[in-house]
């Protein structure tokens, strides 16, 4: 049932699975030969009220430093951490505005009509780049509640970080052919699935965030690859620090990214590791430091 809640089917949380133990037996940090200089833009994490309670922002911040960041896109719930991490590193972070108040509510927040009245409360207090991020899944994209955090992301200029399968992402391109999305974790599909939704939008980007699918031992897997080198300018690198645990693995991640890009042409290597989110966000973030 968790599951279910989380990536939407049996089916998705299948893969997910696959992946999570993928994740889970990556090789320490000095297996990796990576070039340490390439920066990256993290477009997956989160600071969370579990997380704070044990990563004091300064902390989290220094972690973002060591691992190399050039900048980091972070959400919350609630979104106090977010803010907390902001004031701690305005330099590298990007908030971007979770719907979730608190843990628990990832499988009901699209139904609960106590969401708008937060989220514009929040969106007139502090500024962003993105909602989310969020997940719905087929016809829950289209409920009243989503439909207005798609008007919402218009209203103001932003980006949509969504995490669900491809039928709500359709249903959010429906609703606003102009939107701006970054479909997270690529959807937990498959590198083909992924191609054909990117031939389709171009105002879709992926993030790699908690999948090792594409890349092991500092190779690229082929049909990736191909995907990659298709579409350049549309893959982002993530950590997904869902829980607190996983603040542990934001150094270690950095260099396993490291270790596959290099496996990749220097140009390619270079867009997915930070050029394509500074090309994202880069105007936007210079109008959160002014």
């Amino acid at each position: 049932m968790l599951f279910d809640l989380i990536f939407g089917s049996r089916a998705a949380a299948a893969r997910a699975c696959s992946l999570c133990c993928a994740v889970l037996a990556w090789p320490a940090a000095p297996a990796f030969a990576a070039p340490p200089a390439l920066p990256l833009f993290d477009a997956h994490l989160h600071y969370s009220h579990d997380a704070w309670d044990q990563l004091p922002p300064a902390r989290a911040a220094a972690l973002l430093r060591e691992a190399g960041l050039k900048a980091a896109l972070v959400s919350s719930s609630s979104d106090e951490g977010t803010q907390q991490l902001y004031a701690a590193a305005p330099d590298i972070v990007l908030p971007a505005l979770r719907p979730y108040r608190q843990r628990g509510e990832l499988g009901t927040w699209m139904h609960d009509p106590s969401v708008i009245p937060y989220l514009e409360d929040r969106l007139r207090r502090f500024r962003y780049v993105a909602i989310g991020e969020f997940h719905a899944y087929g016809d829950q994209a289209d409920t009243p509640v989503m439909r207005r955090v798609v008007q919402l992301a218009r209203e103001h200029g932003l980006y949509l970080h969504a995490h669900g399968d491809a039928d709500a992402v359709e249903r959010q391109f429906r609703q606003d052919p102009q939107a701006r999305i970054l479909w997270a974790h690529a959807g937990f599909d498959t590198p083909e699935r992924v191609a054909q939704m990117l031939r389709r939008h171009p105002n879709l980007w992926c993030d790699l965030a908690f999948r090792s699918d594409h890349a092991s031992d500092g190779k690229v897997d082929p049909a990736w690859r191909a995907v990659f080198l298709a579409f350049p300018d549309r893959f982002l690198v993530g950590t997904d620090t869902f829980t607190p645990e996983r603040w542990h693995y934001v150094v270690p991640h950095a260099q396993f990214s490291r270790a596959w890009l290099a496996d990749l042409p220097a140009d390619v290597a270079e867009q997915i590791a930070w050029r394509n989110g500074e090309r994202l966000f880069g105007a936007m973030r210079a109008a959160l430091q002014r």
